[in-house]
């Protein structure tokens, strides 16, 4: 077993170089850490992660809407929904509602207050993003597709 270490080594090597170079995983992963970084810079003047600012983009309806939908929206599980809206709630960005129909169930509804926080936010957003699109110096309308088509 010894004297085929080496090859194995070199072997692993090379997948690790490959992996490096092509992984869409590990390059979706660094881009998005690095996307809510610049995000979360430039919204933190109004007190909200970029998590939360696009929490609050799902809840912006007229109506109160259920958990389970904003969880697959955002392609996360109920329990992380419900740790992400905690801090929410406690700013009073956000009202968690018993659901009249069902008492088990849980309404999620944005406060007068979070719409002025998201509207406040969303000028922020816009140049952040804009400014971010001229960055990449390609369409980026391919790699929205992309992402969708993945999500």
């Amino acid at each position: 077993m010894a004297k085929n270490q080496p090859k194995l080594e070199a072997d692993l090597a090379d997948a690790t170089i490959h992996i490096r170079d092509h992984c869409l995983c590990l390059h979706a992963q660094r881009a998005a850490r690095a996307l809510a970084r610049r995000f979360d810079d430039a919204l933190r003047p109004h007190g909200i992660t970029s998590g939360q600012f696009s929490l609050l983009n799902v809840l912006n309806r007229r109506e109160p809407v259920a958990m389970g939908p904003v969880a697959k929206f955002l392609a996360m599980d109920r329990s992380t929904l419900t740790a992400n809206l905690k801090p929410l709630e406690r700013q009073g960005l956000v009202s968690i509602e018993v659901d009249p129909e069902d008492r088990r169930s849980r309404k999620l509804l944005i406060t007068t207050e979070g719409r002025k926080v998201l509207r406040a936010a969303v000028g922020v957003w816009k140049h952040e993003h804009a400014a971010l699109e001229s960055e990449i110096g390609v369409d980026p309308e391919p790699l929205r597709a992309g992402l969708r088509a993945i999500a």
